[in-house]
């Protein structure tokens, strides 16, 4: 009964659309939301207000884009069997299957190009004129619908459509009316954004950023980059045999490269952070990392680490061996005649010509993202169903007609983490709540205490119509600069957007952090395949007043003298 992540704003917008029947923004909406608030709104009204019925709007979708895209996969020539398997890898790994469960945008904007990838490849295979027209306009439409909830899923209209009218140009009754529909889809992405631009509370997106950091930016695309093949593990891994097939020499010197990459990766240096290990933590491994849980969430303290160094070993040595054997093999490719049969609806230069320029435009709109607030692995998703369409496709083509045994059961692994990795993100979620309830039994108000970002913007909402949103640029004046704080108030993340709380005490993985802990029973909450449960504790955020049993602790961390330990009474 909290937010997760950014979907808490969202879901409050959908209560108010279910209630007054408008779309009203409260300052933490960079993303239109249209098609999904009405949606969600949809859900509220069949099933009552409350953030588990919103999300399950989410659910409901991921459960359609999981059947759309194994279609896709078909209509791409890969066979039933390895067309499911690629479907199970994609939908079953922890960032599609937490993300599903939440009311986050990342779904919905993946449907949307999906869908528009399926139309634009029934267009192509269309044998009449009027088949292909009928699957454009189906193309332009879905993505054009379902696009208001995510922008950066209109790609599918504005690259997409076009790359494939580009390969009909020779069907000139189906090159004029696709491009009429597709102007007409751009006109309808303009007016959008126009109407976005004009909302009260609404976050606008910048695509060129003021202040571009070259090497900053550098080192979050190639995190990214390397972060691409382990989100599609069960794939990439059918690929790691292909290395025997070097040359020893080749073999030789890839493993005394992955070993030197190892050792910077672990050994303790000044270099360690720039050689990760995979799943990667900090803000690229937002919602795929060592800790089986979202990790944005800002408490104090560390999370509990779920994945030891040596499995990260392991997984980095399978993603980048599997990358390595897929180099390999597409230098060594050359095309089998016995699948050309299987293989011969869309040809690979259709679908390079279809994917490669959305990718691209796709990559290119990262970038501001990677010069400012950064990359987090939940923005992948729109490259992740293009990616395991050309690789599930390659291997099928270029290595063996069937995807082997051994990738079901990296799918049933891949699926027992995701389980684990969503009910352990839930379970803290609820830990935070019950931990919220105790000390409001104590009489201690919300607005003073530090439960995390997510926590707290709910709690802002309560008393604002609106995150204190810097970026806001309707009304002028939204925007109001917060006094900053005290220099003996332990710090609290996203403090200038949340006015309303001045917090006393904050939620906390350590009980010794800040000032101790306060005088409220530890919350332990389960983590399943974890050494022990997880435990939350209540710590100060100011100097205790005297009288208390517990010694105040410096933010610093430093300790007082055994004199200043001593309660006055």
């Amino acid at each position: 009964n909290m937010g997760v992540c950014d979907d808490w704003p969202y879901i409050l917008m959908t209560r108010t659309l279910a209630e007054t029947g408008h779309v009203v923004y409260n300052g933490w909406a960079a993303p239109m939301l249209l098609w999904q608030l009405y949606l969600g709104a949809g859900f509220i009204k069949l099933f009552g207000f409350s953030l588990t019925a919103v999300r399950m709007s989410t659910l409901l979708v991921s459960v359609a884009l999981a059947f759309v895209l194994q279609r896709t996969l078909v209509r791409a020539n890969i066979s039933e069997r390895n067309a499911t398997i690629g479907t199970l890898a994609l939908v079953l790994s922890p960032l599609y299957l937490m993300l599903s469960v939440t009311f986050m945008t990342d779904i919905h904007g993946l449907f949307a190009i999906v869908l528009c990838l399926y139309g634009c490849l029934r267009a192509l295979q269309s044998a009449s004129s009027r088949a292909a027209i009928g699957w454009l306009c189906f193309a332009v439409a879905a993505n054009a619908v379902c696009g208001t909830s995510r922008q950066i899923a209109w790609l599918g209209i504005l690259v997409m459509v076009p790359s494939t009218l580009w390969l009909l140009r020779s069907r000139r009754r189906v090159l004029l009316a696709g491009g009429a529909v597709t102007a007409a889809g751009a006109l309808f992405i303009f007016v959008c954004l126009q109407w976005l631009k004009r909302q009260p509370y609404s976050v606008p997106e910048h695509l060129l950023p003021d202040v571009f950091p070259v090497m900053h930016t550098l080192w979050e695309l190639v995190f990214t980059f390397l972060d691409l093949p382990f989100l599609l593990l069960p794939i990439v891994a059918l690929f790691l045999p292909e290395i025997r097939k070097s040359r020893p020499r080749s073999i030789i010197l890839a493993v005394v490269l992955f070993l030197g990459y190892l050792l910077l990766a672990i050994h303790p240096s000044h270099l360690r952070g720039n050689f990760p290990l995979e799943p990667i933590s900090g803000g690229i491994g937002e919602w795929v990392n060592v800790h089986a849980t979202f990790e944005y969430c800002l408490l104090k303290g560390q999370l509990p680490i779920f994945l030891s160094r040596g499995t990260q070993v392991l997984l980095t040595t399978i993603s980048f061996g599997g990358l390595l054997g897929l180099a390999g093999s597409l230098l060594r490719y050359r095309r089998r005649p016995s699948v050309e049969v299987i293989s011969a609806g869309t040809h690979w230069r259709q679908l390079g010509v279809l994917l490669a320029p959305f990718t691209v435009a796709y990559g290119l709109l990262l970038i501001p993202r990677a010069a400012t607030t950064g990359l987090h692995d939940r923005y992948l998703l729109g490259l992740l169903a293009p990616a395991l369409l050309c690789l599930v496709r390659y291997y099928q083509d270029s290595i063996q007609p069937r995807l082997p045994q051994v990738s079901l059961l990296l799918v049933g692994l891949t699926a027992v983490y995701s389980v684990t990795a969503t009910h352990n993100m839930f379970s803290l979620y609820r830990a935070r709540v019950a931990i919220a309830s105790e000390m409001r039994a104590h009489g201690v108000s919300d607005t003073s205490v530090d439960n995390g970002w997510e926590y707290n913007f709910g709690v802002e909402l309560r008393y604002a119509n609106h995150i204190n949103e810097p970026s806001i640029v309707v009304p002028a004046d939204a925007y109001v600069r917060r006094a900053p704080q005290p220099a003996d108030i332990c710090p609290m993340n996203q403090y200038d957007k949340t006015p309303h709380i001045s917090p006393l005490y904050g939620v906390s993985f350590d009980p010794d952090a800040c000032y101790g802990a306060a005088p409220f029973a530890p919350v332990h909450y389960s983590r399943w395949l974890a050494s022990g449960p997880g435990t939350l504790y209540v710590v100060y955020y100011t100097p205790p007043k005297y009288g208390h049993a517990r010694a105040a602790r410096p933010v610093d961390g430093t300790r007082l003298t055994p004199e200043a330990q001593t309660p006055k009474t």
